[in-house]
């Protein structure tokens, strides 16, 4: 079997987090006791993908929860499945992180990372063969972003080999109560560049707009918004965790999708958001920029590859075919240097509440568009010195600060020039990728 240890950090890591264990629990028929009650063997064969057996038949979550306060917890063990996680399973501190970067990567974060190690050391050892490890966590407070990024580098060099993905939420002014957000995104941009393998980017302003004009809520809650991620990464995670006529995992999903390492920050989207829909309508809907979980027009940019898991009674033939004739009509949206770059999936297993889903994965040039919006109102802060103060008291300088933003516009001018790429054919026929200079492919 191949595990995957989640970890959730900060509020909203834990509060999505939580969510996505409620959806897959279900699907799984497992029990708020943890117990199996279901009748389908296909949800006990993939199982101990995300959960651990223990006496009796009973299975828990393979799940940490970290936060700087404990609030949260207090929260999350009052609900239904709030006993499937073991005591040990939560991790918390004395202090919040006061919604500051530094407290969570210097101060107070430093001090609780020797437990969460600890305890990811317990549960690895728990694992036949480690697959990697899933992080979800919001990079506009404190904990998420300075917490989450110490530990995602700390876990890369205790694993390196292991796959890191990330599940993380970009900050938006409209759904946002902290004005030093853009300050906190920013200087977690560096680690989630160069520690991570995948980092699935889930856009508060995104996510907003689905909940006004895709689900028509007037004012949509952090509830409505994190049951939508919740369902989005149980599409992501259902080649993982059922058979199918196509299997994945991490690694593969990596290989597939990342062809730069840096490269790697990646689009969900999910459909059908209302009504059912056939296969043709849910392939349309994934490339729909109003389903996407990042605000951005994928016109703007191209593609560089794209995965498509299908869910319930579809056929892989008909996927293929209206995948050929999709990539066919908008190959001016694609890079010519990856011929094929997109990849189907198809898992027999419905989600709860469906008859057929499909989840999309994009990576795509048009991200930029989110980190370029972070670092304009960074910038705008930044240069006026404002709020900087907090962040030095806690240990940051001036010079972290002109580092981040340079690896932040860094990043969206490596998308840019990837995206001008175009194919030269040499002399003996073959093709070769136009690759900017400096950069290795």
């Amino acid at each position: 079997m191949r595990e995957i240890i989640s970890i959730h950090v900060g509020q909203c890591g834990n509060s999505i987090g939580y969510k996505f264990w409620e959806v897959i629990v279900t699907e799984h028929g497992v029990n708020a006791n943890g117990l199996h009650c279901g009748e389908d063997p296909c949800q006990l064969k993939g199982i101990n993908v995300y959960f651990r057996e223990v006496d009796n038949r009973r299975f828990v979550p393979r799940a940490i929860l970290v936060d700087l306060e404990s609030g949260v917890f207090d929260a999350i063990k009052e609900k239904e499945f709030g006993r499937l996680f073991e005591p040990d399973s939560f991790i918390a501190g004395s202090q919040g992180a006061g919604k500051n970067w530094a407290k969570g990567y210097y101060s107070e974060g430093l001090e609780l990372s020797s437990k969460v190690l600890e305890r990811i050391r317990k549960e690895a050892e728990d694992c036949d063969c480690l697959q990697g490890f899933q992080l979800v966590h919001s990079i506009g407070g404190g904990t998420g972003s300075g917490l989450g990024s110490l530990m995602v580098e700390r876990i890369r060099d205790m694993y390196p080999d292991p796959i890191i993905s990330t599940h993380t939420v970009i900050p938006s002014p409209k759904v946002s109560d902290v004005v030093v957000e853009p300050y906190n995104a920013v200087l977690s941009t560096s680690s989630l560049v160069e520690f991570c393998d995948t980092c699935f980017t889930i856009d508060n302003e995104a996510l907003y707009n689905i909940g006004m004009y895709s689900l028509k809520k007037k004012q949509p809650v952090y509830g409505e918004l994190n049951h939508i991620v919740a369902n989005t990464m149980s599409g992501i995670t259902a080649a993982f965790r059922f058979p199918g006529q196509l299997n994945g995992d991490l690694r593969k999903l990596a290989v597939n999708l990342v062809p730069f390492p840096r490269l790697h920050f990646l689009v969900p989207s999910f459909a059908p958001l209302a009504s059912s829909l056939n296969v043709n309508d849910l392939i349309m809907q994934i490339f729909d920029y109003k389903n996407m979980m990042a605000d951005i027009d994928p016109r703007k940019g191209k593609f560089f590859a794209v995965g498509a898991i299908f869910r319930g009674k579809i056929s892989a033939k008909q996927v293929e075919q209206q995948i050929i004739q999709l990539r066919y009509k908008n190959g001016s949206y694609f890079t010519d240097w990856i011929p094929d770059g997109i990849k189907t999936t198809v898992c027999d297993v419905s989600p709860i509440g469906f008859q057929k889903t499909a989840t999309g994965i994009m990576n795509t040039s048009a991200i930029q568009e989110v980190f370029k919006r972070i670092v304009t109102q960074f910038s705008k802060m930044f240069e006026r010195k404002a709020f900087l103060h907090w962040f030095q008291g806690e240990g940051v300088d001036e010079d972290d600060f002109n580092v981040s933003e340079f690896n932040a516009n860094n990043l969206c001018d490596e998308y840019h020039i990837y995206e001008e790429a175009e194919i030269e054919s040499d002399e003996e026929g073959f093709t070769s990728g136009n690759e900017p200079k400096g950069q290795q492919p």
